[in-house]
């Protein structure tokens, strides 16, 4: 179906929820409002996998998922960022499993409504934990990503979400034109005003995804994700990117790494400072504070690098510290 409307307009998909009408109206203090918590679910019901490189973070399996957020939630948890990790399930070359009725997070989405009925529940869209070869699309026979079957599988799979219980899609996979077509696909099953797009929008070719790739189990068989990921050094690229973004109908920018491109976030914000901007602290930057943290002063560190962050124009910080985070502001450890 093609759109007839212009989805740049469209305001209902950012304000459905009570916690998104929150996220825009912005203020610089840190508070539970401004902290999404990234779960790694498993299709091992049973399991809790701890990640090596990530100290404290693991891949819960469906039956610990409640367990593991029921704490978080009682501290102020507001949003989740949800991957999933195949493990039994089988790899192929078009990421079949990442909208079938095995796909761990499609199965957990009814369950977390159940379970935490306030809670934002948003999903990373990618096709790289499924797929044989681990890149974010499907291949042509050159090797190069097929732009147009990538981006209707994107855009198939965020609907499959957003009709298992997603609040939130958020497309990582930094194809060309995603954004347009997931809005089709929404517009097109009339669900455009019940589901927002978080796009990652400046994602760069990061060396600090290494801990992520271990977890997610989602590293590229083979070559790199360079012609599709921004080049570290580009901020007009960057700018672009959320342009584009912002005319195809995404209802929220997102920068990722963090403390790196603190410079493209303060651009982005100016730019664009009607719209929820979101900025991702990776696992890099998780592995390398937890280390730092080794010898103490983890606190004073963390709570710097996150005023750092919120002062240059995040709105939501998307941290794997988050649960430590939350329980600082409850018990008042926190100098906000």
């Amino acid at each position: 179906m093609t759109m007839n409307f212009n989805a740049k307009n469209m305001l209902h998909s950012s304000i459905f929820h009570p916690t998104l009408r929150q996220l825009q109206q912005p203020n610089v203090e840190l508070t539970p409002n401004n902290f999404m918590f990234p779960i790694f679910i498993t299709d091992h019901d049973d399991a809790k996998q701890p990640i090596q490189s990530m100290p404290n973070v693991y891949r819960y399996g469906l039956s610990q998922l409640k367990d593991a957020l029921a704490p978080v939630v009682e501290n102020g948890l507001r949003y989740i960022l949800l991957f999933g990790v195949p493990d039994t399930l089988p790899k192929d070359n078009t990421g079949s499993n990442a909208d079938s009725k095995l796909n761990p997070v499609i199965r957990a989405l009814p369950k977390l409504r159940e379970w935490f009925p306030d809670l934002v529940l948003a999903c990373d869209v990618c096709l790289c934990p499924y797929t044989q070869h681990g890149h974010c699309g499907i291949l042509g026979e050159s090797g190069e990503l097929d732009h147009v079957k990538s981006v209707q599988r994107i855009a198939d799979i965020s609907l499959a979400y957003a009709q298992a219980g997603a609040h939130i899609v958020a497309p990582s996979d930094m194809n060309d034109n995603r954004v347009k077509a997931i809005k089709q696909v929404l517009f097109a099953n009339n669900i455009h005003n019940k589901i927002a797009v978080l796009s990652y929008s400046c994602k760069f070719a990061s060396a600090l995804y290494g801990p992520f790739r271990e977890a997610a189990k989602a590293a590229p068989k083979f070559g790199d994700r360079k012609c599709y990921q921004l080049p570290p050094g580009s901020s007009g690229l960057a700018i672009r990117a959320a342009d584009r973004d912002i005319e195809e109908g995404a209802d929220m920018l997102m920068v990722k790494p963090g403390l790196p491109y603190l410079d493209i976030l303060r651009q982005i914000k100016d730019r664009h400072p009607n719209y929820p901007l979101f900025i991702y602290q990776v696992s890099g930057e998780y592995s390398m504070l937890m280390k730092a943290g080794e010898t103490g002063g983890l606190k004073s560190i963390l709570t710097e690098i996150l005023r750092s962050m919120r002062r240059a124009g995040a709105d939501c910080i998307i941290s794997y510290f988050t649960p430590t985070v939350l329980s600082w502001i409850k018990n008042g450890e926190m100098d906000l």
